[in-house]
């Protein structure tokens, strides 16, 4: 099931999406019971993260009535960010991605060691050892923590910060709690997902090199911004198959990789379960999986330069377009 936010002068209405178009939450509810209203109705009916809590209680009525509500003729009113993050921990679930980004990096920053390299590789038939993620990554699951107030959403303008000149986009798959978990299992922590957003984690590569050569991760080149779809599709819909599923870039309208998203190390399970031992999360976190394999420009070398228009998207849940301008807000 296909969820979204709007706003309009006053207030925020959640919305889902029927066979003849999008449609109030509080409609469809109301269409669907008899007083007195449901318990947490009124959550359900402007907050995401309260209404994929309710997932067990108010999917089934919304699937049973959303038909029956005509949409609203001429609505109007603007898609927000279908949940405001409470965090953003953001995985690493593929080898494939790290290795093709390290030696993207190669490539750009170290050319000189690329006949090493591919040579290594050539002669060897396998890939050149230093490409391959830190010994902890196949130990068990790595993230960072992101800046979760920096979120755009579709149709927005991403500024290049001032200070790199390598800005690159990242397709991922993001899920969020829609309840909250403390030592869980896998299984606990699947069931515990609500539902799946397309994001696209904007980096600054030239400054990222320096940042993890510090050890202390990533910082000014990754806290700057990221966006988020503004649909999130419900787990049930996308959870038994997440790792089936095809994605696209496209940079000014022309298509420059489909990534899909097999070939992850961990399920989702395991790797909320590691973020969960003795550590409380909270509905309305946010995670990602890692770039698809594929789903970065260092891996292809093509980074981002003012003016372009960059959209990536994920069948099945959403696309998110943003034009990218210069710091002083020109295309030069």
């Amino acid at each position: 099931m296909q969820l979204r936010r709007i706003t309009t002068q006053n207030s925020t209405h959640a919305q889902v999406l029927g066979r003849r178009g999008w449609v109030n939450v509080a409609d469809v509810l109301a269409s669907g019971s008899h007083p007195p209203k449901p318990a947490g109705m009124d959550g359900w009916a402007t907050d995401l993260i309260t209404l994929l809590g309710a997932a067990g209680r108010v999917l089934p009525v919304l699937e049973r009535h959303v038909d029956n509500v005509e949409p609203l003729p001429g609505w109007t009113g603007d898609c927000v960010l279908p949940f405001e993050p409470r965090s953003f921990r953001d995985f690493m679930l593929y080898e494939r991605h790290a290795i093709d980004a390290a030696r993207g990096f190669v490539k750009r920053y170290h050319p000189r060691l690329m006949p090493f390299v591919t040579g290594y590789e050539w002669l060897f038939g396998r890939n050149f050892p230093a490409l391959r993620p830190h010994a902890l990554w196949y130990r068990e699951p790595v993230y960072y923590m992101s800046n979760h107030l920096n979120f755009s959403k579709d149709g927005d303008t991403l500024t290049i910060p001032s200070y790199t000149k390598a800005l690159d986009y990242e397709l991922e798959l993001g899920f969020v709690l829609a309840r909250g978990l403390l030592d869980a299992t896998p299984q606990e922590a699947e069931a515990a997902i609500g539902g799946f957003v397309v994001l696209n984690d904007f980096s600054a590569r030239d400054v990222q090199l320096a940042e993890m050569r510090s050890g202390f991760g990533p910082q000014k080149s990754k806290h700057f911004a990221n966006a988020m779809s503004t649909v999130v599709v419900t787990a049930d819909e996308i959870l038994p198959h997440w790792t089936e599923l095809e994605g696209y870039v496209r940079i000014n309208d022309d298509v420059v990789a489909t990534p899909t998203s097999g070939g992850a190390c961990r399920s989702l399970g395991e790797v909320l379960a590691h973020a969960s031992c003795s550590e409380q999360l909270h509905p309305g976190e946010l995670f990602g999986t890692g770039t698809l394999p594929g789903g970065s420009g260092i891996e292809i070398g093509r980074l981002l330069k003012p003016g372009d228009v960059i959209e990536v998207g994920i069948d099945g849940i959403g696309s998110i377009t943003n034009c990218v301008v210069a710091a002083n807000g020109g295309n030069k």
